[in-house]
Formats: structure tokens, C-alpha cells, sequence
């Protein structure tokens, strides 16, 4: 096999004559094609925050719209994530079975018609099902694009790609509540006699969110498979032409040629899964089936995997069930604290405040002045979390490497932790503000874990153990959103109080993830990762 890189005019580069799938990334460099990656990636977990959790920002008028109570709230809050919790183990297997980009497009659109339709909707439980659909075809993109844009990237340069896309994910947070301002403050109504309905801005809303979506799934139609998966199926020659396209892009107007090499050195790990996926091919009847998915599930939880799962689904799912299942009532509860602080109680703790915007809500609905905006000092503070998200990620993204993932880790959790026991003594309305968004950062663990575990599985069990982890997540993300929607209203404080004690647990959990600090670096020689050549 033969690799040649012209680096200059007479000047040719050494011709390894072994060469790793990982090697061959790393001589593709790192470039404009690894940010498009890193973009497309990022929007489309965007895409995926947007879907889920943009109804918290509207489930307020969807509750004055159609009389619903906080249980019924909670319901719908939640049931995003139970489509995401009930596929997320099918869609990690078909993305290893067929393809990520496979899996992703199609659903994409999917999930884009359901929230359209559901933005027309007049009946309550079936917007809960069209929602409980979209979380069921969301969960394929948003778990298989942690694998896609790996695989495009040498070991050394995976978790950097990650944490990258994380802040585009990041951003979203910030788009969020910029859409809702925009969109749900508007007060125009179009009445649909026909649908029995009247058209609100917050039904334009369900339309806005699933619109990155769409652009990814467009995006994807021009993007290759990854070459690690290609070349993992034994199709080499898709797996090198990704490679010579990522090169070509990479290295756009400078003064270089093409990659030259005919075929990849297989790693034992790479023998393995083409095994496997040989053994898939040839599986037939529905038992059999089951089976497969069975025998690639198994491994996770059995020696030497079980205590690193174990403890990574503890982490994800208390993780989840604060950043996200909580932050579903995010927008609410802000509203309610900025609406009790407008009328001149601003000596309270959270709870206090929450309860003094429950006596308030009720005289307003008694004399029918029900408001259907968001206050602009709520939407303003919503941005704010946002925006500290991107920050954040930046900052990790940075200093990861120097301070070491398991400080960090627990840094974030016991900081988040405090900080929600904080919200039971101070009784500043703005600190408390200030205070509460500090607690929904503990977002950060649950990207940092996602990454994390692409380093800690090996390449035929990764997309699995995500998908496992996410599923796990997530299922914490039903159990807070249900668990405010329940205990809000008569027992905030046990609510809170129990939530900041779990994550200061998993800030002590953290240090029993193994080897969480090990890096598998890419074994790239001297000569191919940086030539040392002089004319």
C-alpha cells in the first residue's frame, strides 16, 4: 500500500506501507470539513433540545388554551421523553446494523411532518401522542450523530470533535428562548373553523423548533457515510473515498495532492465487528433477530464492562432527570418568579416566591385576565442559561486536557449540587434567579459523560453503550419533568432538596467511573502525523 502527499514542489512525503483507518484520518488533518461536521452534529442535537424541550416554553398556554391541570402539564412535558427512552435501544442498534446517516435522514423528516401536523391540533391527548411520536424518531438523530462525527476523526481528535459540537448544542439553548420571544409573544390569532381551533403563535412554535431539523436532514443528503463505519461493513473503498474528500476539503487551495493508498491495515477490534455484522447478514426470523440484539447488548453489563456501566447510567440519569427533566418547567417557573417579583415581593426564597405566584395565578383566573406572553425578563434569563451553556462547553472543551475529566466532572456536580441547596436560604428574588440557573447547569455532566464513554468501550460495543446511557438518561429526564409536574405545587422543597443531594452524591460517584482519565491515543508514526521534511 502506498500513501504519497506532495508537500511542495520535488518534495514528496515518506510512504508508510501500513496504514490504520485512525493513521489515515489523522493524514486527511484537521480542518474546514471537521467544523462542518462538527456544525451539522451540533444542530442537530440542537434540533433535538429544540423538539423536546421547546414545549416547555409554550405549556403554559397550551394549559390556559385547553384547561389543562400541572398533572396533565407534567404528562406532556414528559412524554417526549418517553418516545425517546422506549426507541433509543432500537435506534442504537439500527445505526450499528445500517448506517448512522441511514438512520438519521429519514427520521429527520419524519420528525419534522409530525410537528407540523401537531401544530394544528386541537385535541390535547393526541398533541401528547404526536409528541410522544416525535421523541420516538428525534432519538435516532440525536444519539447517532455522537457516533457519526467520531468516526470521522482520529481518537486523538474524537472527544475535541465532541465537545465542539457540544457548544453548537449549547447554542441552541440560547436560540431557544430567542425563537420563543419572537414567536409566542406575538398576539395574533387565526381562527380555523374547519379544524375546530384557533391558531395561536404558540402552534407556529412546534413548526419553528423542528426546522434545524429539516436543514440537517438536507444537509446529510450531500455528506458520506462515516469511513469508520464503512470500512467496519468491509466496504474499503467508500471508507477511502470519505477519507480523500475530508483531504481534499481540508486542504483546499494549498499546494497539495490527493491521498494515494488502495486498501487500510484491519485492526483485530475492526475483525471483530465485520464478523459480526457478516454473522447479522445472514440472520433470518424474527427470533434470530432478537437474539443479535441481545448477544450486542449483553457485553455492556457483563465483566469487564458491568461496573463502568453501572456507574455511568447512575451519573446520566440523575444528571438528566435535573438538567433536563427539570428544566422542562424552566420557563415556567421563571415566569412565575419574574410575575411575583413585578408585583414588589422580592424578600422570599424560591419556594416561597412559587407559592406567592400560585395566590396570584388564582385571583387571575378568577377575574379572567389570564396572560398568554412570556414576561421579557424571564425569556432575557432563559437566554442567559443559554448562553452560560455555550460558555461552558467552550471552557471545558479547552481545559479538559489540562485539569483532567474526573475534576471537572465533579466539580460541576457538587458546584450544581450546592447550589441547589442554596435556593432553601437565600431569599434575594434576583440571586435566587441567579442561584437556579447555576443548578440546571449540571448539563454539562450529561455531555460530558456522552463523550467520556467513546473513549471508555471499544469501537464494536461505543454506539450501543451511548444509546444505553442515553436511554437510561433520558428515562431520568421523564422522572424529574413527571416529578415537578407531581410535588411542585405542595412539596417544593423535598423536590429541590432531593434533587441537590443526588447531585452532590454523583459528584463522590464519579471518582468509581474506571480509567476515566485514560485516553486511547491514536498510534500514528513520527513521519505520517507530521512529516519532517526540508527542501
Amino acid at each position: 500500500m502506498e500513501i504519497v502527499e506532495n508537500k511542495g514542489p520535488g518534495i514528496t512525503a515518506p510512504k508508510p506501507t501500513d496504514i490504520s483507518i485512525d493513521e489515515a484520518l489523522a493524514m486527511a488533518k484537521f480542518g474546514i470539513c471537521n467544523v462542518v461536521l462538527m456544525l451539522v452534529s451540533g444542530t442537530i442535537l440542537a434540533a433535538y433540545l429544540l423538539e423536546i424541550f421547546g414545549i416547555g416554553y409554550i405549556i403554559s398556554f397550551i394549559g390556559h388554551d385547553m384547561k389543562i391541570t400541572t398533572k396533565e402539564k407534567g404528562i406532556l412535558s414528559a412524554i417526549g421523553f418517553a418516545g425517546v427512552i422506549v426507541s433509543s435501544h432500537m435506534w442504537g442498534f439500527l445505526a450499528d446494523t445500517y448506517g448512522r446517516r441511514k438512520i438519521m435522514i429519514p427520521t429527520l423528516f419524519i420528525t419534522f411532518t409530525i410537528s407540523l401536523i401537531s401544530s394544528f391540533l386541537a385535541n390535547f391527548w393526541v398533541i401528547v401522542f404526536m409528541r410522544f411520536m416525535v421523541g420516538v424518531f428525534i432519538a435516532g438523530p440525536s444519539s447517532a450523530s455522537y457516533a457519526y462525527l467520531n468516526e470521522f476523526h482520529d481518537r486523538k481528535n474524537g472527544f475535541r470533535a465532541i465537545m465542539g459540537a457540544s457548544i453548537v448544542f449549547a447554542a441552541g439553548s440560547i436560540i431557544l428562548p430567542g425563537l420563543a420571544y419572537i414567536v409566542i409573544s406575538q398576539e395574533w390569532e387565526l381562527p380555523i373553523p374547519l379544524l375546530g381551533m384557533v391558531y395561536r403563535p404558540y402552534r407556529m412554535y412546534f413548526i419553528v423548533c423542528s426546522l434545524p431539523g429539516l436543514v440537517c436532514a438536507l444537509i446529510l443528503l450531500k455528506l458520506p457515510e462515516s469511513p469508520k463505519f464503512s470500512f467496519s461493513q468491509g466496504e474499503s473503498n467508500r471508507a477511502i473515498e470519505a477519507i480523500h474528500w475530508m483531504h481534499r476539503i481540508n486542504t483546499f487551495g494549498k499546494k497539495t495532492v490527493p491521498l494515494r493508498f488502495d486498501s487500510l491495515r484491519e485492526s483485530q477490534e475492526d475483525q471483530m465487528e465485520r464478523e459480526r455484522r457478516i454473522l447479522l447478514k445472514n440472520t433470518r426470523g424474527f427470533l434470530a433477530f432478537i437474539r443479535m440484539v441481545w448477544n450486542q447488548t449483553v457485553p455492556l453489563f457483563m465483566s469487564p464492562h458491568l461496573r463502568k456501566t453501572t456507574v455511568i447510567c447512575i451519573l446520566q440519569f440523575v444528571s438528566y432527570m435535573v438538567s433536563q427533566g427539570m428544566f422542562m418547567f424552566f420557563p415556567e417557573i421563571v415566569n412565575q418568579m419574574v410575575a411575583v417579583d413585578e408585583t414588589g415581593i422580592r424578600k422570599a426564597t424560591m419556594c416561597q416566591l412559587l407559592k406567592h405566584y400560585g395566590t396570584l395565578a388564582m385571583a387571575a383566573e378568577e377575574s379572567n385576565e389570564a396572560i398568554q406572553t412570556m414576561k421579557p425578563s424571564g425569556l432575557r434569563l432563559s437566554i442567559a442559561l443559554g448562553s452560560i451553556y455555550a460558555v461552558g462547553f467552550a471552557v471545558i472543551a479547552t481545559t479538559i486536557n489540562f485539569f483532567g475529566r474526573l475534576p471537572l466532572l465533579v466539580f460541576v456536580f457538587v458546584t450544581c449540587g450546592m447550589a441547589g441547596q442554596l435556593l432553601f436560604f437565600v431569599d434575594s428574588s434576583a440571586v435566587v434567579m441567579c442561584i437556579y440557573t447555576v443548578f440546571l447547569c449540571s448539563g454539562y455532566t450529561a455531555i460530558m459523560m456522552s463523550a467520556i464513554i467513546t473513549d471508555l468501550y471499544p469501537t464494536n460495543l461505543r454506539t450501543m453503550a451511548v444509546c444505553i446511557s442515553l436511554m437510561i438518561g433520558r428515562l431520568g429526564s421523564a422522572f424529574g419533568s413527571n416529578l415537578l409536574g407531581i410535588l411542585l405545587e405542595k412539596h417544593c422543597e423535598l423536590t429541590f432538596g432531593v434533587a441537590s443531594l443526588l447531585l452532590i452524591a454523583c459528584g463522590i460517584i464519579s471518582f468509581f467511573v474506571p480509567s476515566i482519565d485514560q485516553r486511547d491515543q491514536s498510534k500514528i508514526p513520527t513521519e505520517v502525523q507530521s512529516p519532517n521534511i526540508t527542501e
